[in-house]
């Protein structure tokens, strides 16, 4: 088995309150998970209105195919908001 995990920082420029900022993360999170069946929530910087982490993980059976999806969710975080500037921070592959 394995597992692979990526941390992704966004930084929502413009952005004004809290309540836009959950309104875009939870947005985002139920797109990426409906589209690529990953598990991802926001991890860190939940009280920043301009700025969150959020955390995937992906489980499968070959580590090229666990490297491809974090690969298309990074890429496609980063088109569904141009607004926001999509870093990724840490990725880890565990084999388990």
């Amino acid at each position: 088995m394995i597992l692979g995990t990526l941390s992704v920082r966004l930084r929502l420029r413009g952005n004004r309150s809290l309540k836009e900022k959950r309104r875009i993360v939870k947005s985002l999170v139920t797109r990426i998970h409906n589209r690529f069946n990953v598990t991802i929530a926001e991890v860190c910087d939940n009280d920043l209105h301009q700025s969150a982490v959020l955390g995937v993980a992906c489980v499968a059976n070959d580590p090229a195919h666990v490297h491809s999806v974090l690969d298309r969710v990074l890429g496609t975080m980063a088109s569904m908001f141009p607004e926001a500037e999509c870093t990724p921070e840490t990725r880890e592959i565990i084999h388990l």
